[in-house]
């Protein structure tokens, strides 16, 4: 039975670009990765194409990148293309690939959405929103992030936590609301 490398390994072996290092990264983060990506596209296929996917990106970033959180680096790279595939599938359902090529043909009359002032304001909004992260207890930390950005659903944050389900929901309502007063109180408007 092969051993599961710690991610200072299989970091070390993308450095050295061995092969080795999609396989460690396959074996201890494969099936958690393909959680976070089913949860948004619902899709036994489309989450393998994005495993497959962040394995590769994970090839051409490392290096130069060196992350310090393997799985918090692989994990971001998943759900990132995995939210871009379902805004895809979306697009494809309301107009088919013919209004996708219409909208690339456009694309150079249109403005961008993406503004300096859009990238300021989504950059004020993220370091807002570390900064509420950083100032929960831990147990509150991990709920929200394991709810909000894996995408666990309450009752399995129920069950690992022990918590009844009804009583986890109005915690997590609480945490919602704890940051809706953050965010105003730092002058973002929701």
């Amino acid at each position: 039975m092969n051993e599961i490398m710690d991610d200072q390994q299989i970091i070390e072996l993308f450095w050295k670009r061995d092969e080795a290092a999609i396989s460690g990264s396959h074996a201890k983060y494969g099936i958690p990765l393909k959680r976070i990506s089913f949860r948004i596209l619902s899709s036994h296929e489309d989450s393998e194409e994005c495993l497959n996917d962040t394995y590769m990106k994970a090839w051409t970033s490392i290096p130069p990148q060196r992350p310090g959180c393997l799985f918090a680096y692989l994990g971001r790279i998943i759900r990132n293309l995995s939210l871009n595939r379902w805004q895809k599938n979306r697009a494809e359902k309301r107009g088919g690939p013919a209004n996708c090529l219409l909208l690339s043909e456009l694309s150079e009359c249109i403005p961008s959405p993406r503004t300096v002032e859009h990238e300021t304001d989504e950059t004020f909004l993220t370091e807002t929103l570390v900064s509420w992260l950083r100032g929960l207890p831990a147990g509150s930390r991990v709920l929200f992030l394991r709810r909000y950005w894996y995408g666990d659903s309450l009752s399995e944050l129920a069950e690992a936590c022990g918590i009844p389900a009804g009583r986890l929901a109005g915690r997590m309502f609480r945490l919602r609301k704890s940051l809706k007063i953050f965010l105003e109180k730092e002058g973002i408007t929701l």
